[in-house]
């Protein structure tokens, strides 16, 4: 499985990626331990530390304490630095290896010379004190970008090492994951991990798939509906069929979304590689003057003191970290959150977004019909006439027919009668086809059986429900039968008919009289609970105007509207957009000077999702859609729209705060590490430098992990 794990977070060059590429957190480590137990008898024997304290050390070979340890603390622990600022140097990319390279090199020179008395310092301890606080900034600074990373393995953690697949018989059979190949029929256990992508062929569960989608509760699944590889099935066994396995899964894909993410750049990023680079030939210069000033001074020792200092203080650590670290954080915070930012220019975009246009069907609604409302003539209820009406269309296939077939089943286990949602006009009651169970004693009527099913084309389906013939279908069947509709029921029908439901009815066909029409049931594609949510907290997030664009009528597209709570004169609809004209509509209200993010899940969204100044993809959607955009949420919870926005704007204000950080420590640092304070007696010793470097990054870091604050997924 590919997961993109080995990208760097950083980037070639002056900054961070270009001087830490392959390190690790725990070569560092090692160096840094040994090196701090070598420089502890290095400070102590130090002439300079045993004058501050008032101690003294004789024994024989003290004076060559220093030399040999020092060496061995700047050959073991400073190769890492001395390798990186080699590549730089090849690269010609100069940037923080380098500067440490330079610095801890003059440095080793300087307590060489000293050693055979060409100056009077006492400089191994620093050279040693410098190296080692340099090992543990970066130890400590690979330690919290491989933290900030680790979402990547965390996803790799999520598939489980063997699966069951089942053989010809129906027998499980236990084989590591990497053997499972598509077609393969596997078994789900209560409390395993779903372990390659695929579809339920039997058994229902309610399946965790918060580590996808980052939404915290269990998702029912049922035979056809299709899983993905590392979610759980929480309470019954179910049976996959294996339609994608590793690279291929959605799991490898988020692995392969956030790598990209991490490794990609910014404009941010730009301005802190060249600020980097800037930063090289200021210092270099700086030292060079420094060296140049204090020996025409006529004090080489200062001289050499104060070139290290500057070239220590210049190091750009803190600036190299000020970016890849929040670029780590916030890709890694998203995707626990169901956020996979694929490109992150669209994300420092996002923070600019003052229009968000909406595709209704799969992003704002769910997609598919469900029935909204019931209406039936005396003597039947609605439990009743759904019970008829989804027996009749048990065998079909209609899109209509199962959500008939669902809200009948629904209402089969829901307490009798009871009708939570909306009573449309007249002798109608809502259907409540999501309603849970209470007890056996008080569910609704069971859904009959029926025969001779029979598929009228174009106008509806005939079956026969305990001997009674009964038909179900739209204006076309009725038509063709002369049913007359009562005039209550083609009241509540019209009502649902000019808000752009489809209407179905239920004719009973007595024999040897005329058909009845004794149901209407009004079909509709059910907006989204979150969408609402999702349309009010952009709102309060400061976006000016919310826009919805789809194919469906006008009056269809205004209802859902209305139910969204758009805002006349401030938000729009686009409605009856051809597929192809939907970057139209982008275009347009780009043209009016709006920043427009577009959220859509469709192929025929690719066009606008590519066309508009951030696309956002519904994960749910398809591959083309999600190629086409530079962020995708991983479930279908509009409401990440917002939580992109917040992250985006927290993200951009942490690499300004860094950035802002890091240049003007450097600002102060160097003209005080050069001594022009020198005569107020105000100096920066070498290792002080290097503790003040090593705190800059601290500071730097510490601010990035402030993300981490940010409210991303949605608020339950």
């Amino acid at each position: 499985m590919e997961h993109g794990s080995g990208h760097d977070t950083g980037h070639h060059g002056g900054g961070h990626g270009g001087g830490h590429a392959g390190h690790d957190p725990e070569q560092f480590r090692r160096r840094f331990w040994l090196s701090l137990a070598l420089t502890v008898p290095i400070v102590v024997t130090s002439h300079m530390v045993m004058d501050w304290f008032g101690y003294s050390l004789d024994f024989p070979g003290v004076r060559w304490v220093g030399p040999v340890l020092g060496t061995v603390v700047f050959l073991y622990g400073g190769w890492p630095f001395l390798a990186g600022g080699l590549r730089e140097l090849r690269e010609r990319a100069p940037g923080m290896m380098l500067l440490i390279s330079m610095a801890i090199v003059v440095a080793y020179v300087a307590s060489a010379a000293t050693s055979i008395g060409l100056f009077d310092l006492d400089f191994w301890w620093e050279l040693a004190a410098l190296v080692t606080i340099m090992l543990l900034g970066h130890w400590q600074e690979m330690r919290a970008v491989g933290q900030a990373r680790g979402a990547l393995g965390a996803l790799a953690a999520l598939l489980p090492d063997d699966a069951e697949r089942l053989d010809d018989a129906g027998r499980p059979h236990p084989v590591p994951v990497a053997e499972l190949r598509v077609d393969d029929l596997v078994l789900v256990r209560p409390g395993g991990r779903v372990p390659a992508d695929g579809r339920i062929v039997e058994g229902a569960a309610e399946l965790d798939e918060s580590m996808i989608t980052g939404e915290s509760r269990p998702v029912a699944r049922s035979a056809g509906d299709r899983v993905v590889a590392g979610t759980v099935a929480t309470d019954s066994t179910i049976r996959v069929r294996v339609e994608a396995v590793g690279a291929d899964t959605a799991l490898a894909g988020i692995g392969r979304l956030v790598a990209q993410a991490q490794a990609s750049g910014g404009r941010a990023q730009v301005l802190a590689d060249r600020f980097a680079a800037l930063l090289f030939y200021l210092a270099a210069f700086a030292g060079l003057a420094t060296f140049a000033v204090w020996a025409l001074l006529g004090d080489p020792d200062q001289a050499v003191v104060r070139t290290v200092t500057v070239l220590v203080i210049a190091c750009p650590h803190a600036l190299g970290l000020a970016i890849p670290l929040v670029v780590a954080l916030s890709t890694a915070l998203s995707a626990r959150a169901g956020i996979l930012v694929k490109d992150r220019l669209a994300l420092e975009r996002m923070r600019t977004v003052d229009t968000v246009l909406f595709d209704k069907t799969g992003t704002l609604t769910t997609g598919r019909h469900t029935v909204t409302g019931v209406a039936t003539t005396a003597g039947l209820d609605s439990g009743a006439a759904l019970a008829l009406a989804g027996a009749v269309e048990a065998d079909s296939e209609h899109p209509l027919a199962r959500a008939l077939v669902a809200a009948a089943d629904a209402r089969s286990t829901s307490p009798a009668g009871s009708d939570a949602g909306p009573t449309p006009p007249g002798p109608t009651s809502a259907a409540e086809p999501d309603a849970g169970p209470t007890s056996a004693a008080e569910a609704g009527p069971a859904r009959p059986v029926a025969r001779g099913f029979r598929a009228l084309a174009g106008r509806g389906v005939r079956a026969t429900v305990d001997g009674v013939d009964w038909a179900v279908g739209g204006p076309a069947l009725l038509r063709e039968l002369g049913a007359p509709v009562p005039d209550d029921l083609r009241r509540a029908a019209g009502e649902w008919s000019g808000r752009g439901a489809a209407v179905l009815h239920l004719v009973r066909l007595p024999e040897g009289g005329p058909p009845e029409v004794t149901a209407a049931f009004a079909m509709e594609d059910q907006v989204r609970p979150e969408a609402r949510a999702a349309v009010a907290e952009l709102r309060d997030l400061g976006v000016r105007k919310i826009v919805m664009i789809t194919g469906d009528a006008r009056p269809v597209a205004e209802a859902v509207a209305a139910d969204l709570g758009f805002r006349p004169g401030v938000d729009e609809v686009f409605a009856e957009v051809l597929p192809a004209d939907k970057d139209k509509a982008v275009a347009e209200l780009r043209g009016r000077g709006l920043t427009v993010a577009m959220v859509g899940d469709g192929v025929n969204d690719a066009p606008a999702l590519a066309r508009a100044d951030v696309g956002l993809a519904i994960g749910a959607g398809t591959d083309v859609a999600i190629e086409s955009a530079g962020v995708v949420l991983a479930g279908s919870d509009p409401r990440g729209v917002g939580g992109v926005i917040r992250l985006s704007r927290a993200s951009y204000r942490k690499m300004r705060q860094n950035l802002a950080w890091a240049a003007g420590y450097n600002v102060v640092a160097i003209p005080l590490a050069a001594g022009v304070l020198a005569w107020a007696g105000i100096a920066l010793s070498p290792a002080l430098g290097a503790v003040l470097m090593s705190a800059s990054t601290i500071v730097v870091a510490l601010n990035a992990q402030l993300l981490r604050r940010v409210r991303i997924a949605p608020a339950e």
